[in-house]
């Protein structure tokens, strides 16, 4: 298991630095603009556009600068470890910005995720224990509806039902936990992680029930049954354990790519996150804030792919790393 970590570790290094090559060929190759024209702002002669792409390394070729970027990221640079450059736009820092929106959109993400799991699996459970009742009618066509209804859509009318019209939740903004107390924190978060939460759990509740189905008509569930066992044991020790796995995988995904940013989300709620952060960083050409954010995805990916695989092999006897 220990070398099976080892090499994984090696490959999300490896694919880490081709996702950073393959967004440096896309930013030189097509015409995004000038970044030393953006951070020289109205001094934009050409002896100060000079300085500045001799000061960033702008005046070398495109591979050099590849180079000197992914050194940075794994050795650091004068702002720290990871070296994650300057803004373009701001002139600040990317390591304080970037890391400190990153903290609100895990709290949008790791909120929403046990919003949908608990809500999600369990609905799913009980659809495939009594299939085709009543129960298991209404909640697969809430789940329908529920994947039919996008962030953009539901947002904002979520928004208008619980905040404009019936003023049970505050609106929109972010209020930090240490700043506003807990309740004030946690009232400005549950509408944002019930929203979010809704597309994903109509979706796990789905596959939980499909899964689920499929395993307990497993030969090794009915052999359960024939020794006696327990129906409450055979569906959560045998049958629930190894439907499970396949819900594992998408869920590190779907956690990944949100801690990668939720655009429309905290567009629609007006938090400060990554994918707030990231709509700016493309509209100002903010090099250095796009390839940042997209290490930061891509990292997530990947190790989410490393725990996801590490999970099968408690979840499932059968799989194992040798």
């Amino acid at each position: 298991m220990i070398r099976y970590i080892i090499r994984r570790l090696l490959w999300v290094a490896l694919v880490l630095l081709i996702i950073v090559f393959l967004t440096y060929v896309i930013f030189f190759l097509l015409p995004a603009g000038d970044p030393a024209v953006r951070f020289a702002g109205k001094s934009r002669n050409p002896q100060v556009l000079a300085s500045i792409r001799a000061t960033f390394g702008l005046d070398r070729p495109w591979y050099l600068q590849y180079v000197r970027f992914t050194r940075n990221v794994f050795l650091g640079d004068q702002y720290g470890w990871p070296g994650l450059g300057i803004s373009f736009s701001t002139r600040e820092a990317l390591k304080d910005i970037i890391f400190g929106r990153l903290l609100i959109t895990m709290q949008l993400a790791l909120g929403g995720a046990i919003v949908w799991l608990a809500v999600g699996i369990p609905i799913g459970i009980l659809s495939a224990l009594r299939p085709r009742s009543l129960m298991d009618r209404v909640a697969m066509g809430l789940a329908i509806l529920g994947i039919s209804m996008p962030v953009f859509f539901l947002g904002p009318l979520a928004l208008y039902l619980f905040w404009f019209k019936l003023g049970w939740l505050p609106g929109t903004g972010y209020y930090p936990l240490g700043q506003y107390g807990f309740g004030q924190w946690f009232s400005h978060w549950i509408l944002p992680w019930c929203v979010i939460a809704v597309l994903y759990a109509a979706y796990y509740a789905r596959m939980s029930r499909a899964n689920l189905m499929e395993t307990m008509g497993e030969d090794y569930i009915r052999t359960a049954r024939a020794k006696g066992i327990s129906e409450r044991r055979v569906v959560l020790k045998h049958g629930l354990r190894a439907s499970l796995t396949p819900v594992v995988t998408i869920f590190g995904l779907d956690l990944a790519g949100l801690l990668g940013g939720a655009i429309i989300t905290e567009t629609v709620f007006n938090l400060p996150g990554i994918g707030q952060y990231t709509i700016i960083s493309v509209g100002n050409l903010d090099l250095y804030a796009i390839l940042d954010i997209t290490v930061i995805a891509a990292f997530f990916v990947t190790m989410a792919n490393l725990v996801v695989d590490i999970v099968y092999a408690f979840l499932d006897p059968r799989v194992r790393y040798t």
